[in-house]
């Protein structure tokens, strides 16, 4: 009975935080005040001597005992107000919530908003789809969010639209956007439609162009972005980390220079350190300022040399990560790739940001707790191993973040579970320690 009434709708009206309290028991107030103001005027009617219609007798059932009459209206009242919730929860609902919460409750709906507005603010940074699925995993936990995504790329729709309308790349901003949007599914779906081949259009997702085509109507690239956001009910922000044209450029072990950042993807050479050009473009101060006001940031998952680095190359947002006072993690992929990060361990993956950033600026490494066990076949990627190696000043975190239906990438809702518990534990460890989460991780938060 007790787990009844603990897990009630209506018992969530009552829940701290919401808001709704205070104002129903105003309502009460309010609905005993007109109650007693009318017994007060039927009473005068009854003493002064006012001759009563001969039905009322029987519509107020004076043939009933007072105290059974009272138990009576009051039932009767309450399940009334019980039944006008109800259907004004329904009705509210139907008219402004999006058609996949409707079978929600407007209390249930309520509750999650106070409690996601009251969620840590965090600062995801990086690019491609490790980005995308650590915010559709992050979004269910805050509405604080803001991504901070790399603007190097250069192939695909978005490199054709970025060399012939000078636009930034809007890809990466685009997966975010769907990653984070809260509209109808219809619209995610169309915002991710990519035109098939046989056409001028061919290779080019609806999303690009309709930020571009936005960027044209608002007059500025931030404010495409800000409008597309709203338009498809985004939580949180994107920010782009610079709005400098910038390219990447690798250098290999055998000293080749590859310009383009899918140049480097597709070269397979195994490389030595990136680095931007030009090198010292302006941070966007909106990024600047995310980073600073952030409880947590989280860089990764993603391709580390062309993903990740581009972002942390941009000298104010370095700059940032160094002073920020947040909680500052880095997610390890769970597998290398191919002509970028072949053999790497979790450590060297540390080694490499560590070099191009300096040290010290992570406080916690997140990294699959099997990364020793073997990968499928089908593919030649490998686990990125735990390694022997210490993290010097670093604590590394272990969880089951996979997901189980592709070994390859990270679950987005195993993911942002340990994230979420590593922010709320952070004061427990000591540095240069290893931390392993429960695999229940993922369903306990």
């Amino acid at each position: 009975m007790l787990r009844f009434f603990k897990d009630a709708d209506f018992i969530k009206w009552l829940y701290p935080g919401i808001h709704i309290k205070r104002w129903l028991l105003l309502l009460v107030v309010a609905v005993g005040l007109m109650t007693l103001g009318l017994s007060y005027v039927l009473r005068e009617a009854y003493i002064s001597g006012f001759t009563f219609p001969a039905p009322v007798y029987y519509i107020t059932l004076q043939f009933i005992p007072r105290y059974v009459r009272g138990a009576m209206y009051f039932s009767g009242s309450l399940a009334l107000i019980v039944y006008a919730m109800w259907k004004l929860n329904a009705t509210i609902i139907s008219a402004v919530v999006p058609q996949q919460h409707r079978d929600e409750s407007l209390v249930s709906l309520l509750y999650n908003q106070r409690s996601l507005r009251r969620g840590p603010r965090v600062v995801a940074i990086g690019g491609g789809t490790g980005l995308s699925t650590l915010l559709r995993g992050l979004k269910e936990h805050t509405s604080n969010l803001t991504a901070i995504v790399t603007v190097a790329d250069d192939g695909g729709s978005s490199g054709r639209l970025r060399r012939d309308l000078g636009v930034l790349p809007p890809g990466d901003l685009r997966n975010c956007i769907a990653a984070l949007a809260d509209a109808e599914p219809l619209m995610t779906r169309l915002f991710q439609y990519r035109f098939a081949e046989g056409s001028d259009l061919a290779g080019h997702s609806f999303g690009n162009l309709f930020i571009v085509a936005m960027s044209e109507v608002t007059g500025t690239f931030e404010e495409a972005l800000r409008h597309t956001s709203r338009v498809l009910a985004v939580r949180g922000q994107i920010l782009p980390s610079t709005l400098a044209d910038v390219t990447l450029y690798a250098r290999t072990e055998d000293e080749q220079t590859i310009s383009g950042e899918s140049n480097i993807t597709a070269s397979g050479s195994r490389l030595k350190e990136v680095f931007l050009q030009p090198s010292n473009v302006q941070a966007y101060p909106e990024a600047i300022r995310a980073i600073l006001d952030a409880d947590i940031i989280v860089v990764g998952p993603g391709s580390l040399f062309t993903s990740v680095m581009p972002n942390l190359l941009v000298g104010g947002i370095r700059r940032a990560l160094l002073v920020s006072r947040a909680t500052k993690v880095y997610v390890c992929n769970v597998a290398t790739q191919p002509g970028e990060t072949d053999m790497f361990t979790v450590g060297d993956h540390v080694r490499v940001m560590e070099k191009h950033i300096g040290k010290g600026i992570f406080h916690s490494v997140l990294a699959h707790s099997d990364g020793n066990s073997d990968l499928p076949k089908e593919r030649s990627w490998e686990p990125v191993r735990l390694g022997d190696d210490t993290l010097d000043g670093v604590r590394l975190i272990l969880a089951d973040v996979v997901d189980d239906h592709n070994l390859y990438h990270h679950d987005t809702k195993k993911l942002a579970a340990a994230i979420m518990r590593l922010y709320i534990e952070r004061d427990q460890w000591e540095q240069n320690t290893v931390v392993s989460f429960p695999e229940e991780t993922a369903t306990a938060l």
